[in-house]
């Protein structure tokens, strides 16, 4: 592919006793199929504070900065400034499916590719998803297992590039128990797709309804209790406001841009421990 700050292509390996693609072409690219995410400055070099199911440090990066004052940035503006440690802490990190399975096997969770019989409720639950995914896109790199009391599923979305496979989003969801209300809950910065018709729910706190949107087909108590609950306010103002939650086909899901590491299931399961816990849904 040749750009750096690409998240690395990964094959998806395909089903048995199918047939190896062609070599005379390239694949054709789907016209809606997500662009790889473009090149961001310093991505390669930055690493967050080392954590226990992160590879050990090679070296010591520069703290990131955020340029400000519009496309001119310092010349013109307020010049740069240090990332805040919760921006820091969620910057794309890469990594690579192969790390994220390590991790996942020495904590006993399960990986799939995305293609088994028990992964077709994945494909629905990728067409739900608030970001729109294309029809080329589909769940790969999956795992399963269980965090803070919650059986959980994490995988990536994967878009056709070239003759592989790039992550465009990380995906972790949990299994919800009996009938819920169908909903979004989101960084009020997002552009927001599909919302017409939609309720949005006030929470009554100005500080989260500034930041976050809980939208729904109609008002809920149960959809309320998410919003007032003070576990849910604390994880998600907490946050960098870069994931947004939906649900969907028996699930409630957390979505991010991306391909998936353990920081990030991690943070995803801390979120869906506080929203199950509130709705009272989570088995």
């Amino acid at each position: 592919m040749g750009a750096a700050g690409l998240v690395a292509a990964r094959r998806r390996p395909r089903p048995a006793g199918a047939a190896a693609p062609a070599q005379a072409q390239p694949p054709a690219q789907d016209w809606e199929a997500t662009p790889p995410p473009a090149p961001q400055q310093g991505w390669e070099s930055h690493r967050a504070e080392p954590q226990q199911w992160d590879a050990p440090q090679t070296h010591e990066a520069p703290p990131q900065e955020e340029k400000r004052g519009g496309v001119l940035g310092g010349l013109f503006g307020r010049g740069p400034r240090k990332l805040s440690e919760v921006q820091q802490q969620f910057l794309p990190k890469g990594g690579g499916s192969q790390d994220l399975a390590a991790w996942g096997q020495a904590y006993g969770w399960t990986a799939s590719d995305g293609t088994g019989p028990e992964d077709a409720v994945l494909v629905e639950l990728t067409r739900s998803a608030p970001v729109r995914p294309a029809k080329s896109e589909v769940p790969s790199n999956v795992l399963r297992g269980r965090a803070d009391g919650l059986d959980l599923v994490a995988f990536d979305i994967v878009s056709p590039y070239g003759r592989g496979w790039v992550a465009t989003h990380a995906v972790t969801a949990a299994p919800v128990l009996g009938q819920l209300p169908g909903f979004r809950l989101t960084p009020a910065r997002f552009w927001r797709h599909g919302t017409g018709g939609l309720l949005q729910l006030p929470s009554g706190d100005p500080e989260f309804d500034t930041r976050w949107v809980l939208l729904a087909a109609e008002d809920s108590p149960q959809l309320r209790r998410v919003v007032e609950d003070p576990v849910v306010r604390q994880a998600l103002l907490g946050s960098d406001d870069g994931d947004e939650l939906w649900s969907a086909v028996g699930f409630v899901a957390a979505i991010r841009p991306d391909g998936h590491r353990p920081l990030l299931v991690e943070h995803h399961a801390r979120i869906l421990a506080a929203v199950g816990a509130a709705l009272g849904s989570h088995r």
